[in-house]
């Protein structure tokens, strides 16, 4: 007899890592996905399409292109002039007159998934903002999360986030207490502000060649018979502790690209080091990279610079650049550990992911960024390359994904 699929809803989709990997475990079926930038709205109806059997217009309707901060017009429809103007060319009319709601029908939600943009709770991000993103807005885009999930009243949601959320105090109040209260006022029981720091986890533990600390806030609906701390502990038997994945694991199965020995330009397009003809392997191209670029790539990956002082690396820096920072400007990836944490930042250079190759001199392909978060090889990222490299910084690693989706249909199995 088939098992059960159950339904969700993704918000703040991304490129679909997140999806990707409930997807992959063949007992989760998506309602509906909610992004707002176009490429990756692209990217991942086409993923829908080319590896979930979706139809065009079907992946056109479920994959839905707008602004969640717009929430009662997402979920009710009925959208406003300005908002058919700006979203209205990308989306089926059926989701402009009905809305979330009409796209899911009288489907019952199990539950909601998502992770809102972490720039104003990460670490780094208030540490080189004048104001310490105390006036970002992205700092309460979990409230229209929270609307949602009031309106469809999920059985459970899971909401991702990174770490620094744990001490984010936008307006002087704790962001924990701040979503903590949010949740608990619609009937929902999930771990209290004091509790949240248990919810940290790091997808190096879950088949992830990168560390990557997230917390990860399950709640679930007052009158649901499910035990929250029965579903975090079978997260935690998802993991994966007697070998972490390294660079070598993800990166191995890729064909190195040494620098040529003069740059070749095609089109608009500078080329600095050799190409693949691999059809099977795409989006795998180096950077462009100036010779002042290369040599400091091979030194640093020779010396093993990562483990120099932090005054020798900003001394470093100016040496070679004459430009002065105050924070480390290049790091290498090494074969023997898991990778640090992937970023969008990827999308303006990639001076912190040096391949670890000294001969090749570069930093990190498409594909191998794709790889350190565990994106199928076949999976395609649409749009520009900064964005490519923006979408995958920013996504859930495939892996942890799947392993929380697995941990949830384990537990739903026994308790539905």
């Amino acid at each position: 007899m088939a098992k059960k699929k159950y339904t969700f809803i993704d918000l703040f989709a991304g490129c679909g890592g997140l999806s990707e990997g409930f997807l992959q475990t063949r007992r989760f079926k998506a309602l509906a996905h909610v992004e707002w930038e176009k490429p990756m709205v692209d990217t991942l109806r086409n993923r829908l399409i080319e590896e979930w059997g979706e139809s065009e217009d079907e992946a056109n309707r479920r994959v839905i292109l707008f602004d969640i901060q717009k929430t009662d017009e997402l979920i009710n429809g009925s959208w406003s002039e300005e908002s058919n103007q700006q979203y209205g060319l990308h989306n089926a009319d059926e989701v402009k007159t009905k809305g979330l709601k009409g796209i899911v029908g009288k489907s019952h939600v199990d539950m909601i998934i998502g992770g809102p943009p972490c720039q104003a709770y990460s670490i780094h991000g208030r540490a080189t903002d004048k104001n310490s993103m105390q006036n970002d807005y992205r700092n309460y885009l979990f409230e229209s999360f929270c609307k949602v999930v009031e309106a469809f009243r999920p059985d459970l949601f899971v909401f991702e986030n990174v770490g620094g959320l744990l001490s984010a105090k936008p307006g002087g109040i704790p962001v924990r207490k701040r979503i903590y209260d949010a949740f608990t006022q619609i009937g929902y029981v999930i771990r209290t502000p004091e509790e949240m720091p248990m919810a940290l986890y790091d997808a190096v533990n879950f088949n992830v060649p990168q560390h990557r600390p997230r917390v990860i806030i399950l709640g679930i609906r007052n009158n649901a018979e499910f035990n929250l701390e029965d579903l975090y502990a079978a997260i935690d038997k998802e993991k994966k502790l007697k070998r972490k994945l390294t660079v070598r694991d993800a990166l191995s199965p890729l064909p190195p690209l040494y620098p040529l020995p003069r740059p070749i330009k095609e089109g608009r397009y500078t080329y600095s080091h050799e190409k693949i003809s691999n059809p099977e392997i795409t989006q795998h191209e180096a950077r462009n990279h100036g010779p002042r670029e290369r040599a400091i790539f091979k030194e640093w990956v020779e010396n093993n610079m990562n483990h120099i002082s932090h005054q020798a690396m900003i001394d470093y820096y100016y040496e070679k650049t004459g430009h002065k920072t105050l924070y480390q400007k290049y790091k290498s990836l090494e074969w023997d550990k898991p990778s640090h944490t992937v970023v969008a930042h990827l999308s303006k250079d990639g001076y912190m992911f040096i391949h670890p190759d000294a001969e090749q001199q570069r930093s990190i392909t498409i594909r191998e960024a794709a790889c350190l978060m565990t994106f199928p090889m076949n999976f395609q990222f649409l749009g520009s390359t900064p964005y490519n490299y923006k979408m995958i910084g920013n996504a859930v690693p495939v892996n942890f994904a799947k392993a929380i989706a697995t941990a949830f249909y384990k537990y739903l199995d026994k308790t539905k």
